[in-house]
């Protein structure tokens, strides 16, 4: 169903946004939360290698993490850590900002009558509070990590948006900051436009398939034409 109002003039594409690192500048807030996760559970491992995992459902993110390790997790292991992380979060998610030009991008994107929804390998419980800081129209789809079967570098959440929206995947741009939320793009069959405001590099961007690479929010705005994106406003 589509609920953002009337589409604008001449756009013909919906934009499936990720949160973390793409939206808010979470992305180190949470690299430390599972730092602390892991060292409670006894496993030593270096922030960089943490980093480059988020983005990943947890789930995966641990898989990924341990393997490295050498450690073999249990799925009652992998529950623990991820309320683990969950608690360390949420006594860091107040540091929490949304990135530069956020609030403009969404905002505009609102007003153009482009179509638009957030779609995040986090859960609602840790997404809510950073959700928030962006005030976002009720009627924008938000799809979290509880919605769907498999998150990122699977497609559901991606699918799912572009469902909610009422627009063909094919047709739908997603705007990420990981190689994650890439190739999740890519696998959806979806345009991926990436984002340096997370940490990756821009070839790691361009090589998981992204289209453009822009620095952040901020830049993304002054750019939408390049992505296809066209109003009256």
């Amino acid at each position: 169903m589509v609920e953002n109002g009337e589409r604008a003039n001449g756009s013909e594409s919906a934009l499936l946004f990720d949160l973390d690192g793409t939206l808010v500048d979470s992305v180190y807030q949470h690299v430390l939360a599972w730092r602390e996760a892991l060292e409670k559970a006894g496993i030593q491992l270096s922030v960089w290698r943490i980093h480059r995992r988020i983005g990943m459902s947890g789930g995966l993110f641990v898989n990924a993490l341990l393997r490295e390790t050498g450690h073999q997790v249990t799925a009652e292991e992998a529950a623990r850590l991820q309320r683990f992380h969950a608690e360390a979060y949420a006594r860091l998610v107040a540091q929490v900002r949304p990135l530069p030009g956020a609030h403009d991008l969404l905002a505009y994107l609102t007003r153009a009558g482009v179509l638009w929804a957030i779609a995040t390998s986090g859960r609602l419980e840790s997404a809510r509070p950073v959700l928030d800081l962006l005030d976002i129209p009720a009627h924008v789809p938000i799809v979290t990590r509880d919605l769907v079967e498999h998150a990122k570098p699977d497609p559901d959440l991606f699918l799912a948006a572009a469902e909610r929206l009422g627009v063909p995947i094919g047709r739908s741009v997603v705007v990420g900051d990981s190689v994650w939320d890439l190739l999740a793009a890519r696998r959806a069959k979806a345009l991926g436009v990436g984002l340096l405001s997370g940490g990756y590099g821009e070839e790691e961007l361009e090589r998981a398939g992204a289209y453009r690479v822009y620095q952040d929010p901020a830049d993304l705005l002054r750019h939408l034409d390049e992505i296809g994106v066209r109003s009256a406003v």
